[in-house]
């Protein structure tokens, strides 16, 4: 449940490579689009033509929760000083933040998108195409808002740090001090609670949001997580949502489930069970899921149920993309 910021914050304190943006970003700066509908649509059948194509949804969602991710509720200056989905990603530091590594060839697959439809926004076109990735490989129909207003320059990036660890650091530790506030903690489930407590979210949506990770793979040049490759990502054909199979993907990484290009809840079923096969990856910020107290209810409720997954992870996600996002009206 998305509770106040001030609860949030309160609960909590109780308890790399840099890559180069593409030179053929075309950082816009317009803030005030006039959008219409007929852009939205059209938008919208270009990014599904782009992702059934190059097979490339879990990079998008990543995209989008990266460029909201950074949002923190406790900020109150005009916007968008709190940052949040305001497509800021696109700008350099942002894009060379160490946790968007390999995140500026994402932005660039979307620029034909923007080239043809100028007056969408980038902040829509980032959400747009990570709602859509999942829709696409099985998932549920997301709610989504658009007519977002874009951030307009480098200067209004968030500080890096705001994003969450999967594992811990040299030290012992999760996070750090940096971004707007510390996520620091030794408990992987405080500093989870810390990035996600800061954007206004609470455990559910923790928990639900954990969950995509049955979509995607994590690799070692980006994350610094996963092998280089694995026996489901080798170029084995590997199932989509359609029941067909593909070897059209980039090889390489780490997934947490077999059918890695579908989703689905077996993200939840496979994590708690300890027979399944050991190129699987599952990281200390996986397994605590069955492991909190707070967390488990939701983790043993989505195991066993993909409907109840679905309804939590379709309200989590749209919640999470309209993080300090600004709206205008649709024509």
């Amino acid at each position: 449940m998305k509770i106040t910021c001030a609860s949030l914050f309160i609960a909590a304190i109780s308890g790399a490579q840099a890559f180069t943006a593409p030179a053929t970003f075309n950082a816009r700066t317009s803030t005030h689009l006039s959008v219409s509908q007929a852009d939205l649509d059209g938008a919208q059948d270009m990014i599904d033509g782009i992702i059934k194509e190059k097979n490339c949804g879990p990079v998008m969602v990543r995209l989008a929760w990266h460029d909201s991710g950074t949002h923190d509720c406790s900020i109150t200056e005009e916007w968008p000083k709190s940052g949040g989905a305001i497509g800021s990603i696109r700008f350099d530091p942002e894009i060379n933040h160490g946790a968007n590594a390999g995140l500026a060839g994402a932005v660039k697959i979307l620029e034909p998108v923007k080239e043809a439809f100028p007056d969408v926004s980038y902040a829509d076109i980032f959400q747009m195409a990570s709602a859509r990735a999942i829709v696409y490989a099985g998932g549920p129909v997301i709610d989504m808002k658009y007519g977002r207003v874009d951030a307009t320059s480098p200067d209004q990036c968030s500080p890096e740090g705001n994003l969450p660890d999967a594992e811990a650091g040299d030290e012992g530790k999760f996070g750090g001090p940096g971004g707007t506030a510390s996520t620091e903690d030794s408990a992987v489930e405080w500093h989870l609670r810390k990035v996600f407590y800061r954007m206004g979210l609470g455990d559910e949506e923790i928990v639900a949001l954990s969950g995509a990770h049955t979509f995607g793979r994590a690799w070692a040049d980006r994350s610094g997580l996963g092998a280089e490759k694995t026996k489901f990502t080798d170029g084995t054909p590997t199932k989509l949502a359609d029941g067909s199979t593909t070897d059209a993907y980039a090889q390489g990484g780490s997934p947490w489930v077999e059918d890695w290009l579908v989703f689905d809840n077996s993200y939840f079923t496979t994590i708690n069970d300890a027979s399944t096969d050991e190129e699987l990856l599952k990281l200390t910020s996986d397994k605590i899921i069955f492991q909190d107290a707070g967390f488990k209810p939701f983790a043993t409720e989505f195991a066993d149920s993909k409907e109840a997954f679905f309804e939590s992870y379709a309200k989590s996600h749209k919640a999470l993309s309209e993080l300090g996002s600004k709206f205008e009206d649709i024509e």
